[in-house]
Parts: structure tokens; C-alpha cells; sequence
């Protein structure tokens, strides 16, 4: 809330008392030393007191690694979705708005479209798959059985002739619409969940009614015509006029010159009013932005916490090897190897964040696998994503205390020892 007037007070505030918070407890540590202590050098032997420091540590790291899980199960979702099979074809059709401008004209359009070499099908319809378009709900129940049957809910869509053509919906039984059938006005196809919920096995043939008596002609595969939060609702097609958009389904790849052929057939109908359009994947794909825009803010969540945990760890290693500095340096001159003293100095840390790992997994899956529950066509959280968030966060941790490992297993014995 960028232009709220409390956004600043509160960015201050929030500042002012983490750094209040952040300073108390070196700040009590301090003011507890014994001066007399301090002076005889005694203060450095209660540093072996590390718990503190430890478990800040393993919060940290396992923070970070809870974090990097979210963000892949949420990307991990993201292409799920995105790569689902939906039971439509979106890709290549491009959604003209604002066609009912053309009234009377709008079939003429469409079939100056269809004689395009690069249109493959056209449709008039303003139901469509994706979420901002028009929907109406209606009661349904098998003909003559309005006072015995309860009635089901149901999607009924106004559609022309070509609407299952153009968006590939699969017709798995009887027939589409036809022009040259004049009882079409009263005919309907319906999706299987539909004929399953009306408990029609046969469904070609048979009568159903809400304030009319319709016949079924043919029936669907089920397809997503909601989000995928959504489980598949009945559904159902009627012939109408619903003439705010023009489905294409465009014949090749070449989408540019496919629009410009388009665009001019739209100029020899609507001189005077701009073409606006959009693509029917790339609308689709909108539906589902709030889960990206979740991604991201994990995504730099994840980012600031480990730059904190490195940040933390590096301080710790720097701090312990400063308190181990005689030690390693008489490890040195008694023979100890580079990689002996790397070893040493680096396994401690890795066991914190080994821990850390331990803690962030169940955390992690049980918190995202609540996330999910959301979806009712959702990814499997599978061992992949806790495996890389542990080895990334095992890399992170090596490349951090490193320096000072190596910095420590390669100084002079003597500048150490010098003092003893």
C-alpha cells in the first residue's frame, strides 16, 4: 500500500524495534561482565557456553530451507497447471472483443473469417473457459420428474455451431449441432459429469428439463472450465446468440500474419473502432497469477533469509575460529594437513545445519501439503524438492564458512603461538 498514509509510521516503527531487539542481548551480555575478569582475561572462557548461538543458527538455516521448500512445491504447481492437460485446446485461438458492436453483422464477419487460408474454425460465444467470462447457473432434472427428482446445478452455455470445433472439446458421444437440424433450438449436450449426476448411463436420446424440455444429442469428455481449485461441475450447451467475443482458432504458426489478416477483415466491418484482442492461453494463465505472485514473494523470502543465515554463520565460524586459533595452530605444527584442519573446523557448522534440515522437512511438507489442499487437481510433493533444499542449503552453508576454514588451516603457527 504504497500511498497509504500508515505505510511509513509502521516501515520506522518496525525498524526502530527490531533494532532495539536486535541490541538488548549483547548489550545485558556486556554490561554483565566483571571488569576485574575482563582485565585478567578470564571473560573468553564462558564462550564455550555455544547453545545460544547454535540454535540461532539451526532458526536461521531452518527458516531458509522451510522457505526454499515452499517456493518449489509453489513452482512445482505453477507447471502443473500450466502443462495439465485441461480437456480444451488454448493454444493458436484468439479471442476478438467487443464484437457485438457488429449486431447483425456478426455472422457475416465470422464467416469473412473462415475464408481466411490461415483460420482453421471461428465462434461466437461469450462462455469460455477461463475465469471473467459470462456464466449462468440453472437447476436441472431428467424430464418429467421435476416433483420426484432433485434437481442438480448446472453451467448452461449459449453457443453457436462451431463452439466445440474451435476450442476442441472432445464430443465422446452422438453428434454437435448442425445447421440443416431446425430441432437443434431444443436440443442440449452436456458433459459426462452431468449424465453421471443424472445417473443417465445412456445418455443419446434422452429428454431433461429446467424450465424447458431439451433433448440430449450428444455428450463430452469433462474439461476445466474453471480453476484448478475447482473440482468439474456439470455443464451444459445450448444454441444462442452471446456475441461480445469471436473465438479463432488460427491454422499454422504464423500468428502475426494470421492477426493482420484479421485485423484487416475487422477494419471492412468496424471501420471506425480498433480491433482488441487477447489469446486464450495467455488468458488462461492469468487465472492463475495470484499463485506466481506467491512464487516470487517466496522466492525473495527465501533469498533474505539465507543471506541472514549466511550472514550468522559466517559471524559464528569467524568468532569460533578465532577462539580456536591456538588449538589449530598446534594441530599445525604437529603435523596436521590442510584438509584435516578444513574438516575439523567445518563439521560442527555442518551438523547445525544438517539439523536444520531435519526441522525444515516435516515443517516444510506440512505446511505446503496444507497449501495444496486447496487444489483439487494438484502436484505430488515428491522427495526431489526436500533433496534439493538440503543439498542447496548444505552448499550454501560449505561456501560460507569455507573462507574462514581454509583462512584458518593456512595462517603461520608462529603469529599464534608467538604470545605463549
Amino acid at each position: 500500500p504504497w500511498k497509504e498514509w500508515y505505510l511509513f509510521p509502521i516501515v520506522v516503527s518496525a525498524t526502530i524495534t527490531v533494532g532495539l531487539l536486535a541490541g538488548l542481548y549483547p548489550a545485558f551480555y556486556l554490561s554483565s561482565f566483571v571488569p576485574v575478569k575482563v582485565l585478567k582475561g578470564n571473560v573468553s572462557k564462558g564462550s564455550k557456553n555455544s547453545f545460544t548461538r547454535n540454535s540461532l543458527v539451526v532458526f536461521q538455516f531452518a527458516t531458509s530451507i522451510t522457505l526454499i521448500i515452499a517456493t518449489l512445491v509453489i513452482y512445482q504447481q505453477v507447471e502443473y497447471i500450466l502443462n495439465k492437460k485441461v480437456g480444451f485446446e488454448k493454444e493458436q485461438v484468439l479471442l476478438i472483443q467487443g464484437t457485438n458492436t457488429l449486431e447483425k453483422k456478426i455472422v457475416t464477419f465470422k464467416n469473412e473469417l473462415l475464408q481466411l487460408s490461415n483460420i482453421k474454425s471461428a465462434s461466437v460465444s461469450d462462455y469460455l473457459p477461463i475465469r471473467g467470462t459470462k456464466r449462468n447457473g440453472n437447476g436441472f432434472t431428467n424430464a418429467g420428474k421435476k416433483s420426484t427428482e432433485k434437481s442438480i446445478g448446472v453451467q448452461v452455455w449459449r453457443v453457436d455451431h462451431d463452439y466445440l470445433k474451435t476450442l476442441g472439446i472432445k464430443l465422446i458421444e452422438g453428434r454437435n449441432f448442425t445447421p440443416e437440424m431446425l430441432t437443434d433450438s431444443s436440443a442440449i449436450i452436456i458433459n459426462q459429469k452431468m449424465a453421471k449426476e443424472l445417473g443417465l448411463k445412456d445418455a443419446i436420446g434422452k429428454q431433461i428439463e429446467n424450465w424447458q424440455v431439451y433433448n440430449i444429442i450428444g455428450v463430452v469428455e469433462d474439461f476445466h472450465f474453471e480453476s484448478l481449485k475447482d473440482k468439474i461441475e456439470p455443464l451444459a450447451f445450448v444454441l444462442g446468440k452471446e456475441a461480445s467475443i469471436v473465438s479463432v482458432k488460427v491454422n499454422g504458426s504464423d500468428m502475426a500474419n494470421a492477426i493482420k489478416n484479421i485485423s484487416e477483415v475487422w477494419k471492412k466491418f468496424s471501420p471506425n473502432q480498433s480491433i482488441r484482442y487477447t489469446f486464450l492461453d495467455e488468458s488462461f494463465t492469468r487465472m492463475y497469477d495470484d499463485v506466481k505472485r506467491m512464487g516470487q514473494i517466496f522466492t525473495t523470502f527465501a533469498v533474505l533469509a539465507i543471506v541472514v543465515a549466511c550472514l550468522g554463520l559466517f559471524a559464528l565460524s569467524a568468532f569460533m575460529i578465532e577462539q580456536r586459533g591456538k588449538e589449530v595452530s598446534i594441530r599445525l605444527v604437529l603435523g596436521a594437513s590442510l584438509n584435516n584442519i578444513f574438516t575439523m573446523l567445518t563439521f560442527n557448522f555442518l551438523k547445525l545445519v544438517l539439523i536444520a534440515i531435519l526441522i525444515a522437512i516435516p515443517m516444510g511438507w506440512y505446511m505446503m501439503r496444507g497449501w495444496l489442499q486447496d487444489y483439487t487437481y494438484r502436484t505430488e510433493i515428491t522427495w526431489h524438492v526436500f533433496a534439493l533444499a538440503g543439498i542447496a542449503s548444505v552448499i550454501i552453508a560449505l561456501l560460507t564458512i569455507s573462507y574462514q576454514s581454509i583462512k584458518a588451516a593456512m595462517a603461520n603457527p608462529v603469529n599464534s603461538l608467538k604470545s605463549e
